[in-house]
């Protein structure tokens, strides 16, 4: 068994562009994101997936890895399909460039998610819901678990049926996907499902294929970056949490 890592990151983000470089105290996003992961220490090898040369100019002077991929994708799943093809591994995990704060521990988590059950198509990371109105909230993805399994992903709560909006067990969807090798690359092949269309959410395409996404939960759910107000709560929760002072103080002096 072997598992990698790979960040898929683009510069054309609609709500934030140029986001996956926005300096966060000290360092660009997805630095904080790839040093976390190295920080795990779990992954055989860490790459960044990207289809811009400052992404990749950036990664490189930082003494990281890079596999050029197209400019084509319309989502991090996609991507990360394309930069696997020639890699030689069983699984892969996901990580998006959006989640600064994310904790080695939690990698290290969906890592020995895979290791205890490889044969499991694929997982994804979930987290609490902590406000209400966040059911609303179009800038992040939630799902309903069911059965040990995600039976659907949404944007906005007051879209669901009424059926589905008794549902009790609704996570926040979180930016830490992980695949079956083989699996991913059959997916990938897959037309784009009307649901993953119509919500942009790609995970849906797994979901209408009656295929199985075990779900991760991570404790605590940690905020991410969608829009450019949402830096200023990466910063003060950073500030805030010793633990991520700690984890940010290894990551600055990183020896690369």
């Amino acid at each position: 068994m072997k598992i990698i890592a790979i960040i898929p990151a683009h510069l054309r983000s609609i709500r934030f562009p140029k986001k996956i470089i926005f300096p966060i105290l000290g360092l660009p996003m997805i630095e904080h994101v790839r040093r976390r992961v190295l920080i795990s220490n779990v992954f055989s090898e860490v790459y960044v997936a990207t289809c811009d040369k400052e992404i990749s100019k950036l990664v490189k002077n930082n003494n990281g890895k890079v596999i050029f991929t197209s400019k084509k994708h319309k989502n991090g799943t996609s991507r990360v399909a394309e930069a696997i093809k020639k890699i030689k591994c069983t699984h892969v995990v996901l990580i998006q460039g959006d989640e600064p704060l994310i904790l080695p521990q939690h990698l290290r988590l969906i890592y020995n998610k895979i290791k205890s059950n490889p044969k499991n198509l694929s997982w994804n990371a979930v987290g609490s819901i902590e406000k209400k109105e966040d059911l609303n909230k179009h800038s992040f993805v939630k799902c309903i678990v069911k059965n040990q399994k995600i039976t659907k992903c949404f944007r906005f709560f007051n879209n669901l049926s009424a059926e589905d909006k008794k549902e009790k067990n609704i996570k926040k969807i979180l930016g830490l996907i992980a695949f079956k090798k083989n699996f991913l690359l059959k997916i990938s092949k897959k037309s784009a499902s009307k649901n993953e269309k119509s919500e942009l959410i790609e995970q849906m395409r797994i979901i209408d294929n009656n295929y199985k996404i075990s779900p991760v939960l991570i404790k605590p759910t940690l905020p991410s970056v969608n829009e450019p107000n949402e830096v200023k709560i990466i910063k003060n929760y950073i500030k805030k949490y010793n633990n991520q002072k700690i984890l940010l103080n290894k990551i600055l002096n990183w020896k690369i």
